[in-house]
């Protein structure tokens, strides 16, 4: 067992500044896969790095103001509402959507700037509020804590009607050219706020891939440098050996004309003892007089 599992895994990396997004990822992946979980590697691998305002998003998601619990409770109320055609509390709740929203907003913009992430303009803040207020799966989503984009309402809120009995049914007409142009701005709109998910999205994927890149060029720079250091260790190594086979080769030609000579001068001396020995016997030994 590796000793984490998905869950963990994303808790820890959405709880960190999105600057250590990557290479704490990096880390989980290859701690799952050591332990020899390589699905578990791969489905860490997959989660996608948050930008600035996600991130700020998620974290004040996290401490759970009571001011976030207010307005997901209010989008709750408001979307209520709608489905009821009660344009009184739908009035009412729509008052204070917006003062609610901006102070919310303010927190995470507060909540980013205290972790050294200052956000600048809150647009991006207010629009994953307000979606999180229209659409329940986009309120989900914000409670998971685990965002990477932004997110963005591009739907169409129902407005409160009476409720009377149905009016007679109005003829049919040619849309005017107004009416066409409008629709086209909507589908316009539409397509733009799409392209921009797509692009941001892109951009952190691309953002993940850079910072891997620069690990990876770190990592080489690195091995390229200890690759050098030993390459150097082994010339000088190398120069070393060569002058001691040098010696070695002198040393044994001495050793060999020394083993020549003392061969010479043993049997030298032998030949001088046996003379020596010799001429004491026969001085000890004289023969008869003459």
């Amino acid at each position: 067992m590796s000793g984490v599992d998905l869950d963990d895994a994303t808790r820890t990396l959405y709880g960190l500044p999105p600057g250590e997004f990557v290479a704490a990822r990096t880390a989980l992946a290859k701690q799952a896969k050591t332990a020899g979980d390589p699905a578990l590697a791969k489905e860490i691998g997959k989660l996608r790095r948050p930008t600035v305002v996600a991130w700020a998003v998620n974290q004040l998601v996290r401490e759970d103001p009571p001011e976030l619990a207010e307005l997901l409770t209010l989008g709750e109320d408001l979307r209520q509402a709608w489905e009821n055609h009660d344009a009184k509390a739908l009035s009412a709740l729509s008052s204070r959507r917006a003062a609610l929203t901006s102070r919310v907003a303010r927190l995470v913009a507060d909540l980013a700037a205290r972790n050294g992430q200052p956000l600048g303009a809150l647009t991006e803040v207010e629009q994953t509020l307000d979606a999180a207020v229209v659409d329940p799966a986009a309120a989900d989503l914000l409670r998971d804590a685990t965002l990477t984009t932004a997110l963005a309402y591009s739907g169409f809120t129902p407005a409160p009607v009476a409720r009377t009995a149905p009016a007679a049914p109005r003829p049919r007409r040619t849309p005017d050219l107004a009416e066409a142009r409008e629709r086209r701005r909507r589908e316009l709109t539409e397509a733009a706020a799409a392209a921009e998910r797509t692009a941001v999205e892109a951009e952190a994927a691309h953002a993940d891939w850079a910072a891997e890149l620069a690990s990876a060029a770190r990592d080489r720079d690195r091995r390229a440098e200890e690759v050098t250091g030993l390459e150097t260790e082994l010339a000088e190594l190398q120069i070393r050996l060569a002058g001691a086979r040098e010696k070695l080769t002198a040393a044994a030609k001495r050793a060999d004309t020394a083993a020549r000579d003392e061969s010479r001068s043993r049997r030298a001396a032998e030949a001088a003892r046996t003379h020596a020995d010799t001429a004491a016997r026969q001085a000890a030994s004289p023969g008869p007089s003459e």
